[in-house]
């Protein structure tokens, strides 16, 4: 069909799914890629493993802070949210972590200091990325909110220890499941999409933030089947830490941050 005999009825003309891959930022990479990344993320935490550690500790502190300061200002109602939602704003928490890889990388000798004050080359763009994320992670806790006032009304929130019963032995919460996981599937995916790339990028060039998400959501629609395998990689090892009160976060967020970082080297 010429292009003279198209027709269209939008005021735009739409593209079908292969006009929206860019072979530029094809890297033809397989899926086990993903568990190389891993491996080079362990390596780098095997290097000066003082470092990673103190690092994964305080994430975990933090990370025990916010969800005590939940519990007991009363707003436990967004607690499992907010969990969910840590993962959108975890890769701002890992610039120091990109820090040491990249020092390594280079051949350079990483100190707690320089993983702690990072001097990114994008300098305050970083700070407008982490604010766009937090800004996302807010939107979803809101919609989880309203999801639970669609599903039950006005019934007040049974508490942490009634909650599992009331979404798991009735229809309405099984409903909520299903229509949350589908809502919060689709969040995630926005999220990880503009951020596992972008802030590595903005420590390593010089370059604005939304540049930088928008490269970073490219590299991961023309890389599918590494980026998938990755993000079941990320969700199976946080999920991990969750069930271990995030104690795990002390070695299994170092991993993921050194590991993003080999990623980021692999599709830029």
């Amino acid at each position: 069909m010429s292009e003279a005999d198209k027709t269209y009825g939008l005021l735009t003309e739409t593209s079908s799914f292969a006009e929206t891959r860019n072979p530029a930022r094809q890297r033809h990479l397989p899926a086990q890629a993903a568990l190389n990344w891993l491996k080079a993320g362990w390596r780098d935490m095997l290097v000066q493993p003082g470092l990673s550690v103190v690092y994964g500790g305080a994430v975990f502190a933090i990370t025990a802070l916010l969800l005590w300061m939940l519990v007991a200002s009363g707003r436990d109602y967004i607690l499992f949210p907010a969990i969910a939602g840590y993962m959108i704003v975890a890769p701002v928490l890992a610039i120091g972590l990109y820090e040491k890889s990249r020092a390594l990388e280079a051949g350079g000798h990483p100190t707690l200091s320089t993983m702690l004050v990072v001097r990114p080359r994008a300098g305050a763009q970083v700070f407008f990325t982490g604010l766009l994320l937090c800004l996302l992670m807010l939107v979803w806790m809101r919609a989880a909110v309203l999801l639970y006032a669609l599903f039950f009304g006005v019934k007040p929130f049974p508490g942490l220890d009634g909650i599992v019963g009331m979404l798991f032995t009735t229809p309405m919460g099984w409903a909520m499941l299903i229509v949350g996981t589908l809502v919060g599937g689709l969040f995630a995916a926005f999220a990880f999409a503009v951020s596992i790339f972008s802030i590595p990028m903005l420590l390593d060039r010089r370059t604005d933030a939304l540049t930088a998400m928008a490269t970073s959501m490219a590299m991961v629609w023309n890389n599918l089947t590494p980026m998938f395998a990755w993000g079941a990689i990320v969700l199976a090892l946080f999920v991990a830490s969750a069930v271990t009160g995030f104690l795990g976060f002390i070695l299994i967020f170092p991993l993921l941050g050194h590991a993003t970082w080999h990623a980021y080297r692999a599709m830029r």
